[in-house]
């Protein structure tokens, strides 16, 4: 065993040889763990490790405890929006910390929304395209302190629209990131107008079944925020 090794706490080494158990399937969702003193003679650790190292694969969502005759842990059904929640916090401290910049997410955002456009604009249904239509708003006439739930909510429906979960989970955390860091309380009123336009582009788009003018219309309106994200970036830095 390397010094390297030796290093890392016990809960953490057997964290991760569950991790991998449950990622290579040998331990597949609702499979119940060998009980504590199971696991701490299997492993070698002693049950405050086997305790630690469950509450690590608890708080990834990988694992669930019950108390009670039936209780147990037990391998998690994934859900997509736990995962979505557990990037978006991840994402968050990174851009806190100056880790991730306006720019990564923005390219990030460019490159999951703009092909999640067309898929929505040749997928959707003529509910989503209802739902759709029901986000859009007039900025002169609602409540300011509505424009970012309409906002939010009309990249969601799209997102959905795009019948790829994966792309929804990977590109949520993102713009709710981007968007509560940086724009959510600082966004200029004329700010909302412009989005509310480009909505309305890719809105017929979409409408019309067009991919390649969705796509067209998300690219132009990503990058019609640039100007708008790296400012507020630039004015929330000390200095």
């Amino acid at each position: 065993m390397t010094a390297a090794r030796r290093a890392v706490p016990a809960y953490q080494v057997l964290a991760e040889a569950l991790r991998a158990r449950i990622l290579s399937r040998e331990l597949e969702p609702g499979q119940r763990l060998p009980v504590e003193p199971d696991l701490s003679a299997e492993y070698g650790v002693s049950r405050s490790t086997v305790r630690e190292a469950l509450r690590v694969l608890a708080s990834q969502n990988l694992v669930t405890t019950s108390r009670g005759v039936a209780g147990g842990s037990f391998i998690a059904y994934p859900k997509p929006d736990q995962i979505s929640d557990y990037l978006e916090a991840s994402l968050g401290m990174l851009a806190l910390s100056d880790g991730l910049t306006v720019d990564a997410l923005l390219e990030a955002r460019e490159l999951l929304e703009v092909p999640a456009s067309g898929l929505a604009a040749s997928r959707r249904s003529d509910a989503q395209v209802e739902e759709l239509r029901g986000t859009l708003y007039d900025p002169a006439t609602v409540d300011p302190a509505t424009l970012f739930e309409h906002n939010r909510m009309f990249h969601a429906v799209l997102l959905r629209a795009s019948g790829n979960p994966l792309v929804e989970v990977l590109a949520r955390p993102v713009f709710r990131v981007l968007n509560e860091r940086f724009v959510r309380e600082r966004a200029p009123t004329p700010f909302w107008s412009e989005v509310d336009r480009d909505h309305r582009e890719i809105f017929a788009a979409v409408l019309a079944g067009d991919a390649d003018a969705a796509q067209a219309a998300t690219h132009a309106h990503l990058r019609n925020l640039r100007p708008t994200y790296v400012r507020i970036d630039r004015s929330r830095r000390p200095g």
